[in-house]
């Protein structure tokens, strides 16, 4: 039997903080898995702020950046290590935190992917998962599916509702997948300005008004028409979405309830009717949208444990180091656009002195 205990860390474009999950992972005939320990670590108001200012950063400034935010993962990951006494630790693979996606300009950067990581945290790293996928080509998103199909088989459709929704699924014998649409990083925003950290089941958005012309406007948008490979980062919401919302000079409890419904009419366009639908990240919790999903389609959706639900990205994220370590395909071209699959990310081995 092949077993790894690994650390997988995941840190989302929704900007709630930093997903730590301990794994053990065995082979036999197909792959499982078993959360041991897990936990989020969430960002300090200052940290917050400067991530989502670093997009606008110069190159001297960001490369500071990245040296901070390094040094402070590696501070999250030790903590994380000694308050729950992990002792066996085959490899801490780490997505870090994406500053700039750019595919189509050949740019993906993630920082906190230094190789000083390795040494600050004294375990084997294996990290920057994204950057070779760009490289050959590729969208270098999402990773996500890989996990999905080796991890998941059961299940039709695998959905995230992250930052983003992206989805996973089998097809014609190959793995697809894309993002949908933006679904946290932009109903975050607006309950924050209602005074809310997040819109808690939906309820904000329930109780405001639908506004028939922007959400027909947002439903026109091209990506939406786009055939996959394909991805969306932060400069695409900045450029399509919010110029959007705040042209129509609506309240925020509209435009919640507007792109909330917008998020779910966008995601139920993706499935066939009466299929069964493995749900995770945040956005499983907003009772509303799910509601709203199964109103423009009849589907099963499938919520599991609240850690999966939570710590899905960490958990694939650690498989994907495994996979990379062992030398295995862990990036689809079906699913990125690349040249070819492949095995994608940086290992850091600790050095001994």
């Amino acid at each position: 039997m092949i077993s790894y205990k690994v650390i997988g860390v995941m840190s989302g474009t929704s900007l709630d903080g930093i997903d730590l999950a301990y794994i053990h992972f065995q082979k036999e005939a197909q792959w499982s898995f078993k959360i041991l320990e897990a936990e989020t670590i969430p960002y300090a108001k200052t940290l917050e702020n400067k991530l989502r200012e670093a997009i606008h950063y110069e190159k001297e400034k960001l490369a500071e950046c990245d040296t901070s935010y390094t040094k402070y993962l590696a501070e999250t990951i030790q903590s994380f290590i000694k308050k729950h006494k992990i002792t066996e630790i085959d490899a801490v693979c780490s997505h870090g935190h994406t500053i700039l996606h750019q595919p189509e300009n050949g740019i993906t950067y993630q920082i906190g992917n230094q190789e000083i990581l390795a040494s600050l945290i004294q375990q084997k790293v294996v990290c920057d998962f994204r950057v070779q996928d760009v490289k050959l080509g590729g969208q270098g998103a999402p990773l996500v599916p890989i996990g999905d199909e080796l991890l998941f088989p059961e299940y039709d459709y695998c959905l995230n509702l992250g930052g983003f929704a992206n989805v996973s699924f089998h097809k014609d014998g190959k793995r697809i997948a894309y993002d949908i649409c933006p679904v946290n990083i932009v109903l975050n925003k607006y309950a924050k300005q209602l005074g809310f950290a997040y819109d808690d089941k939906g309820n904000l958005a329930k109780s405001g008004t639908y506004l028939l012309a922007l959400g027909s406007e947002l439903s026109n948008i091209p990506y939406y028409k786009q055939q996959p490979p394909k991805s969306l980062g932060l400069e695409w919401v900045q450029k399509e979405i919010f110029p959007r919302l705040e042209a129509s000079r609506r309240k925020e409890i509209d435009l919640l309830r507007t792109f909330t419904d917008h998020i779910a009419l966008q995601i139920a366009r993706n499935f066939k009717i009466r299929t069964k639908i493995l749900v995770t990240g945040g956005g499983a919790y907003n009772d509303y949208l799910l509601a709203k999903i199964k109103f423009y389609k009849e589907v099963n959706l499938v919520k599991p444990a609240d850690e999966l639900i939570e710590y899905k990205e960490a958990v694939i994220f650690g498989f994907l180091g495994i996979l990379r370590l062992r030398d295995e395909v862990n990036c689809l071209k079906s699913v990125t656009g690349a040249t070819k699959n492949h095995s994608s990310g940086k290992i850091y081995n600790l050095k001994v002195n």
